[in-house]
């Protein structure tokens, strides 16, 4: 599904732990990590698109999590040119994101990468909120800046 502006709907998961690392995760096979993330279905709310998301992906469950909130407003990429299937849409340039901050309230043995016949990652390791900017593909930068500076004040004083 893409819209008017050539944007596919996305959701982003931000999902922390008690003392607020962020978790990160490896795509499989490759040298990029990131934030789970994914498309929004057409019969989908960006809510009921997190928790499927977050099952597939990370493996938990929606009594595993606690929502702490996510962003107001929709978040725009471009894919550069060099990324993009062009005989798939020809209109798609991007994605656009609504994220969502979550808190780990399972054990984090509950993690599984391997529910899904083909594993979006094959590796994850807890770190630092701030961190994900330095390693993120340049191109998604901007993006996940925007997402953490506007879910950061959720995370202050949290577990006080």
């Amino acid at each position: 599904m893409i819209d008017e502006n050539g944007y596919r709907p996305n959701v982003g998961i931000i999902l922390c732990n008690r003392d607020n690392l962020v978790f990160w995760a490896r795509r499989r096979s490759q040298d990029g990590w990131q934030f789970p993330q994914g498309g929004i279905k057409r019969s989908e709310t960006a809510e009921q698109a997190l928790y499927r998301e977050l099952r597939e992906e990370v493996g938990l469950d929606r009594d595993h999590v606690h929502v702490m909130g996510r962003t107001q407003d929709w978040l725009h990429y471009d894919i550069p040119r060099r990324y993009l299937r062009t005989a798939r849409h020809t209109q798609f340039r991007g994605q656009k994101q609504i994220w969502f901050l979550l808190r780990l309230v399972a054990d984090e043995g509950m993690v599984r990468l391997d529910l899904t016949e083909d594993p979006e990652f094959d590796a994850w390791r807890w770190v630092d909120y701030w961190s994900p900017l330095e390693d993120i593909v340049a191109f998604k930068r901007r993006v996940y800046e925007q997402a953490l500076n506007e879910l950061a004040p959720l995370l202050a004083g949290a577990w006080e």
